[in-house]
């Protein structure tokens, strides 16, 4: 069987050159050492140092060569705004103190779908839109590194 055991960060490769890809959600891509078989059939052992929180857009670089793109697979989330910075720095302590996974994007920030959750935020004054997208929250500054591949 192949074996990756590099990744190469999203935008740092031609994507165009990817020999398959496997779309994966926000859970099984942390991940060190798993089997993997690409949506063209190209099956292979995810086997890193480390485990890794892989992104979407990313790159496993297998021992030919050859990379296999991550995707993010669409789950249910929910997009917050505030009024203000002030309004979402308050609403990311309060979704930060419920130890919940939290993607941030600038001026808005996901979660996944939790009704208790969008009820406290509602009450806080937040703007909320569910959709369905890729999911990649934040990882903990106590986590075991990143996992790239940062000699590129």
């Amino acid at each position: 069987m192949r074996r990756a055991s590099a990744v190469r960060m999203a935008g740092t490769w031609n994507t165009a050159s990817a020999i398959d890809r496997v779309v994966l959600d926000a859970d099984d891509r942390h991940r060190r050492r798993v089997t993997l078989t690409g949506e063209g059939g190209t099956a292979f052992l995810l086997d890193l140092p480390h485990a890794a929180a892989l992104r979407d857009g990313d790159g496993l670089v297998l021992e030919d060569g050859a990379i296999v793109r991550v995707i993010g697979k669409a789950e249910p989330v929910v997009e917050i705004t505030a009024a203000s910075a002030h309004d979402l720095a308050r609403l990311a302590w309060h979704i930060g103190n419920r130890h919940t996974g939290m993607q941030v994007m600038g001026d808005r920030l996901r979660i996944r779908r939790d009704h208790v959750l969008e009820d406290m935020l509602r009450g806080l004054g937040a703007r909320m839109s569910t959709l369905e997208a890729p999911f990649d929250p934040e990882h903990g500054a106590y986590g075991h590194g990143d996992g790239h591949d940062h000699d590129h």
